[in-house]
């Protein structure tokens, strides 16, 4: 392809972590595959990161954008991937890399050998302070749990962060700019219902950076963000997926830990973070159940799941 519709667009929204920027830099340098752009979209309040990529303007087809005002995540997401060019995208966090000199020529094959798919995905492994914490694989049978109904993801994601993924450049799919927790989660979901079929590596193709400053660390604790964000991928839904033990399962557990004992309680919260306007009517239903069961038996495990256990049975009974 030509410079101006290069195969693959390698998206990088940026933000300070000038070391960790370099290192991705590099890591794309000894690409084999030649035939992509590298789009930046910089939220850095100074010239620290256009700096770095006058560096490496050429070393390989860079194009960098100062933000006129800051965006956050992820709308710089979206940001970096409307400049984009490519037939591909490939969303790279400034704290991630490529773990191999063949990572690119590797998703290329795989997109030439499976036409009929749209979105490809790699195993990858966890750093933090330079070592390996773990790598990420995926089974057999998570795959084909992912190819039957990708809304199970909700329960667990199986796909791992956005710079393990290349799809297809789509306008008509973006990511949603109201969320930080649940944001990569609602976007599979989203493609993958609206172009079903993907593509599985099982090589550690992309390392990923895990360090304090993430956006996903910052919020992890925090129900004002955690829940809402939760109820409004579960309103884009289809109620039957809570028909599934183990998305029930996984709802009955975020309505515990938060400690939402109360309809009053999750609509405090959602007051507080009003991305969303109802809550579904199977989360009703655990908080219902939850309420009444003293807060120490809820701690216990096998007593909860069997108070979970017994509050599904009663959905899928009666719906509601």
């Amino acid at each position: 392809m030509s410079a101006n519709h290069p195969y693959i667009s390698i998206c990088i929204p940026a933000y300070k972590r000038v070391n960790d920027l370099s290192r991705l830099f590099d890591s794309i340098v000894i690409q084999s595959f030649p035939d992509f752009e590298v789009i930046v979209t910089d939220d850095t309040p100074d010239d620290s990161v256009s700096q770095l990529c006058t560096l490496y303007q050429n070393k390989f087809t860079l194009y960098y954008f100062r933000n006129t005002h800051q965006l956050g995540t992820p709308e710089n997401w979206n940001e970096a991937i409307r400049k984009a060019k490519g037939e591909w995208i490939k969303l790279m966090h400034d704290d991630d890399w490529f773990s191999s000199g063949r990572s690119l020529d590797i998703f290329y094959n795989e997109s030439l050998k499976h036409p009929e798919c749209s979105f490809i995905f790699c195993a990858y492994q966890n750093f933090h302070d330079g070592k390996v914490i773990f790598g990420r694989t995926l089974t057999h049978s998570q795959e084909r749990l992912l190819q039957h109904d990708p809304q199970d993801l909700i329960s667990k994601n199986l796909i791992g962060p956005p710079s393990v993924v290349m799809h297809k450049t789509d306008r008509n799919i973006v990511y949603d700019r109201k969320m930080k927790w649940m944001v990569d989660i609602d976007y599979y979901i989203r493609y993958l219902l609206y172009k079903p079929g993907f593509r599985y590596l099982s090589e550690f193709l992309v390392n990923v950076g895990l360090n304090e400053s993430q956006v996903t660390q910052q919020v992890i604790k925090d129900p004002k963000i955690v829940l809402p964000e939760n109820l409004r991928v579960f309103n884009k839904l289809h109620p039957s997926i809570f028909k599934k033990i183990r998305n029930y399962d996984y709802g009955w557990r975020l309505v515990r830990n938060y400690g939402i004992r109360t309809e009053k309680d999750a609509s405090e919260l959602l007051r507080l973070h009003p991305i969303t306007e109802k809550i579904p009517s199977p989360v009703l239903q655990m908080i219902r159940s939850q309420r009444y069961l003293p807060e120490s038996l809820l701690k216990i495990g096998v007593l909860s799941k069997l108070c979970m256990f017994y509050s599904f049975v009663v959905y899928r009974i009666t719906g509601n």
